[in-house]
């Protein structure tokens, strides 16, 4: 079995900047992907970005330029840079990796961007 844990959600403040991180462990043999999905109160999940083991990464259109994804496919581990981030950036934000074939969600981590 494989868990996805994520770590770095909290309380910001319009216009700072958060780190987001999201470990692998148990049964990781091989990662296809790793990417971040967000849910807004009331609203559906949306795709935030997603980096393949070979280093590809693909955004939100949205996003581009505020958000950057990174990997460390060594430690099994995938990270969400987000600058300036707004009040509408206020979501849970969920993990999500394809390891061996198979689609895997983390919990989730909150984070709270006060205007």
């Amino acid at each position: 079995q494989v868990q996805l844990v994520e770590s770095g959600g909290g309380l910001e403040q319009a216009g700072g900047s958060r780190r987001l991180s999201c470990a692998a462990s148990g049964r990781v043999f091989s990662i296809d992907y790793m990417a971040w999905f967000r849910q807004a109160p009331g609203k559906q999940r949306e795709f935030v970005a997603l980096i393949t083991s070979g280093g590809s990464g693909n955004y939100a259109d949205s996003l581009k330029g505020r958000f950057t994804i990174s990997g460390d496919f060594a430690r099994n581990t995938v990270y969400l840079q987000m600058n300036s981030l707004k009040p509408e950036d206020t979501a849970d934000y969920y993990c999500n990796a394809r390891i061996a074939g198979q689609e895997y969600w983390g919990k989730g981590t909150l984070v709270t961007v006060s205007s």
